[in-house]
């Protein structure tokens, strides 16, 4: 669907993982492989994981709710996923409900061949397609819009898998990173604008494909390059000298997600050769320079802000220390089922570190300030543990403009950045002052250089509202930015 199915986590008020993506060709035991790389990437998505692999003429797929560690672990299970290619998916929903028919990798026959599928990011004009299908005949066994590229696939008029996946991405528009397998090939594209990431290694000959340089560390590969935006690897003989490449799109400057740095890429990965720890680090370095504080300490909000509190501390030559203590195993809130259960889930998962805190003028910082309502149960905590001034700063702009690529956070009247002045949200989070990492900032900090007005180097879209590719609206009509926002916001 065009639209992601707003299922956000209120109690954590974080912008919701996306999802990850791995691949293996050529490795004795790829599924294990495959495994490993999902575990490395678990922090893209919680909520489902998969693994198919390809053997002796038979697709092998095992699809499961829940967590990499709690169905690939057992050596039996991996054994029956036998083969030397093999794809796997981590899930968040943003589009089509957390149920098992929506778990990927998906798996389609099509004249060539069979075909199975994993894919990060959000199409934009997927109910557009999916409505034009089904007046065609089709028949869609799930509601996540990853089928759709399965049905163009099946009906192009290409004649090999790889030439009909080819096709159906020429059609598709928005945000995607995805891994597919025929019987013979690992497939890997990424979206024109390269929004989501998908990177190359090897090990051992083996050709791996993953979301996140993380997983390849994970398995002990070797970083080979970035898939380019708008490209396509075919990787079906040989290592990766021997990967073939094709365009479905025109070639273009690459606008990666800015929240990848600022949230979502794990802080050991690497984008666009980018070090995200570092780049987190210099968010909290130029957040110090532009809104200073008289404090006694710089306290992270755990575990995103970690980087940038450190940045800051860095800068303003103040102690860093560790005020709030997360707790890792505290279990999923949202699933909760009354708002006063759902409103401890800040407490289960932070605790403050009164020895730390108290009779100090305190500066929290964090990654984001979405709703604003975990911030300010934490600015309450903190206070309650004795700290004499609390101060709040946010690693990362204000958040006015929701996302329609694959994140899925709040429409745009939930966004507390989106309707309210410094000074209100000030007081609504109950903090002694409040400060936002300016888009200037942001930029310095990643790329290290200003931004472009005429074409921005990062999709930055939930700061400016300059969204980096054409929406389509609910009847699948394209039409003027503004009317777009405003009938999506609305939808």
């Amino acid at each position: 669907m065009s639209l992601p199915t707003m299922t956000y986590d209120a109690a954590s008020d974080r912008p919701r993982e996306e999802c990850g993506v791995f691949g293996v060709k050529g490795a004795a035991e790829a599924s294990v492989l495959c495994a490993f790389g999902l575990h490395a990437l678990q922090h893209r998505g919680q909520e489902a994981c998969g693994i198919t692999s390809y053997n002796a003429g038979r697709f092998h797929s095992e699809r499961h709710l829940g967590l990499v560690g709690e169905h690939f672990t057992d050596p039996d299970r991996l054994k029956a996923l036998a083969g030397s290619m093999a794809i796997g998916h981590n899930r968040y929903s943003t589009s089509g409900a957390p149920v098992l028919r929506n778990v990927q990798p998906l798996y389609a026959d099509v004249r060539g061949g069979g075909v199975a599928l994993a894919h990060n990011g959000n199409l934009t004009n997927a109910r557009k397609l999916r409505t034009d299908l089904v007046a065609d005949g089709a028949i869609f066994q799930s509601t996540s819009d990853t089928e759709v590229i399965l049905q163009l696939a099946a009906r192009s008029s290409e004649p090999g898998a790889v030439d009909r996946l080819v096709d159906a991405m020429a059609q598709v528009e928005g945000a995607f990173a995805l891994v597919a397998m025929t019987n013979d090939c690992l497939i890997g594209a990424r979206d024109p604008l390269g929004i989501r990431p998908l990177v190359m290694g090897q090990l051992d000959g083996a050709v791996i494909l993953a979301s996140e340089t993380c997983a390849l560390d994970m398995i002990g590969a070797t970083f080979v390059r970035e898939i380019e935006p708008g490209e396509v690897v075919i990787a079906a003989e040989g290592g990766v000298d021997q990967v073939e490449s094709v365009r479905f799109a025109p070639q273009a400057a690459a606008r990666p997600c800015a929240f990848e740095y600022i949230y979502f890429a794990r802080p050991d990965s690497v984008i666009d050769g980018i070090s995200v720890y570092e780049a987190r680090k210099r968010m909290g370095i130029r957040l110090a320079e532009e809104t200073p504080a008289d404090i006694d300490v710089v306290v992270p909000v755990p575990d995103s802000g970690m980087a940038a509190a450190m940045g800051f501390a860095e800068a303003i030559g103040k102690p860093f220390d560790l005020g709030i203590i997360r707790a890792h195993f505290a279990g999923r809130t949202f699933i909760q089922p009354t708002q006063a259960k759902r409103d401890l889930g800040v407490r289960r998962k932070h605790s403050a570190n009164a020895a730390v805190l108290r009779g100090k003028k305190v500066l929290l910082v964090d990654d984001s300030v979405v709703r604003g309502t975990t911030s300010k149960k934490i600015v309450q905590m903190v206070r309650e543990a004795g700290a004499k001034e609390v101060h709040f700063r946010s690693a990362c702009p204000p958040i006015k403009f929701p996302d329609f690529y694959g994140i899925d956070m709040p429409m745009r009247e939930e966004l507390m950045a989106a309707s309210h002045d410094l000074k209100k949200m000030e007081a609504m989070l109950g903090a002694d002052s409040l400060g936002f990492l300016s888009v200037e900032g942001l930029y310095w900090a990643i790329r290290g250089e200003e931004r472009n007005e005429a074409r921005p180097q990062l999709a930055d879209h939930y700061f400016t509202g300059d969204y980096p590719t054409r929406l389509v609206d609910r009847d699948g009509a394209s039409s003027d930015r503004d009317r777009q926002l405003s009938l999506l916001v609305d939808a």
